[in-house]
């Protein structure tokens, strides 16, 4: 018993001895060093981007400078389109023989497209031929039997008087030469008859020749030697409709949409600047022809036609083009300097009887005094003291001054 009694005291903790030594003390001591840093760090991070005003921005858009003078009111997109275009079919339903046209290929008036098949044709036109001689024949012997019947009546008449022949006998041959004349009529009535049928089967043999209706270039072939071509659809895959498409390169202009709330500031005759997206560096006079008096209800869009004052082998249909619409300087204006950039009107702000802009350069803004123009929608005309490509700060705080650092805030999908 005295042996468990010893093994229990030794295992009795002893509250009053001091604690062992321990390594780890140090340790503790330099996490708490490093997490005082950071913890320096992180605020000067948090009070340095503290400093920054959070700003909404727009870019300057310049204008006019293109326009000899003339300032960009409204810009718009479209596509390139032909006022006369023509896929060309034949008249009559046939087998195509040849086809004489490929895409790109240029072809004048009149100039035969394709030939079809005349076997069909040329048969209606020999057979109208020989009904129109068979006319003429039977006419030309009508006329001699009438011929022959009014020698006859004649001399029959001068013997009735003399009494020598009876009266039935004179009376038989006038009625006879009244019966060869009227059928001398119908004979000449149906050679007439035959000779418009022979007509109408001369033009049939004519129809299977397809010919370009007017001066313009092939831009699509769409029928081979041996197809069916008919100019009503049969409703099968097998039957053509036409030979090709042509398009007078002379009649291409630009068809835009125009918002209604735009529209307003467009007329005819306005001067416009075209711009091809394949080639952006070529500026294309232009002008307005007509605004088509028709709003589509779904879009809120006025569609407006606008001619090219330049022809170019390079404009084809259906590019697309971007238009400015441009504002005609007044005579006692054209020696004033153009327009400079539109920026939103919320970018410029009064103070100290000063008009201001800030703009943003490399995280800070610059103040500069600016001259504004006209008002153009939502937009300031600036005629000085910005430049095409500034990033202008959008309703600037009223703390917000010259060299403060600003932090862009990003667009969440509104206008700004």
């Amino acid at each position: 018993m005295s042996t468990s009694a010893d093994l229990l005291k030794e295992l009795r903790i002893d509250r009053n001895a001091s604690p062992p030594p321990s390594g780890r003390g140090p340790l503790f001591a330099g996490i708490a060093v490093v997490a005082v840093l950071a913890l320096g760090v992180l605020g000067w991070l948090l009070f340095a981007r503290g400093g920054a005003t959070e700003v909404r921005t727009a870019t300057a858009v310049a204008i006019g400078g293109a326009g000899g003078g003339n300032a960009s009111v409204l810009d718009a997109t479209g596509y390139v389109v032909a006022r006369r275009i023509a896929t060309v079919s034949a008249k009559i339903t046939g087998r195509v023989r040849e086809v004489l046209i490929e895409e790109g290929q240029s072809v004048e008036a009149g100039d035969v497209m394709a030939t079809l098949d005349p076997v069909d044709a040329n048969a209606q036109e020999s057979l109208a031929q020989a009904q129109l001689a068979a006319a003429h024949s039977q006419a030309s012997s009508i006329q001699a039997q009438l011929k022959e019947a009014e020698s006859n009546a004649t001399r029959l008449a001068t013997l009735a008087r003399q009494q020598l022949v009876s009266k039935s006998q004179y009376d038989q041959a006038i009625a006879q030469r009244d019966a060869l004349r009227a059928q001398l009529v119908t004979a000449q009535r149906t050679a007439a008859v035959a000779a418009d049928q022979l007509d109408i089967a001369e033009i049939g043999v004519d129809n299977t020749i397809v010919r370009a209706p007017f001066a313009g270039v092939v831009i699509a072939k769409a029928a081979q030697p041996g197809e069916i071509i008919s100019p009503l659809s049969a409703g099968g895959g097998y039957t053509r409709t036409g030979i090709g498409t042509i398009v007078d390169m002379d009649s291409l202009e630009v068809e835009v949409d125009v918002g209604e709330a735009f529209i307003g500031r467009v007329k005819p005759r306005m001067p416009v600047e075209a711009t091809l997206n394949a080639y952006p560096d070529w500026k294309i006079p232009a002008e307005v022809i007509a605004i088509i008096p028709a709003a589509d209800r779904g879009k809120a869009t006025v569609k407006v036609r606008i001619g090219f004052k330049e022809k170019d082998p390079r404009i084809v249909p259906d590019m697309g083009v971007r238009v400015s619409f441009l504002e005609q300087a007044a005579p006692e204006q054209a020696d004033a300097p153009p327009p400079g950039v539109l920026v939103p009107a919320s970018a410029v702000v009064e103070r100290d009887e000063a008009q201001l802009a800030f703009v943003v350069v490399d995280g800070k803004v610059a103040a500069r005094t600016v001259r504004v123009g006209r008002t153009l929608g939502e937009d300031l005309e600036i005629t000085d003291g910005l430049a095409g490509g500034d990033v202008v700060v959008l309703s600037p705080p009223a703390e917000l001054a010259d060299g403060d650092a600003v932090e862009v805030k990003e667009d969440d999908g509104s206008n700004s």
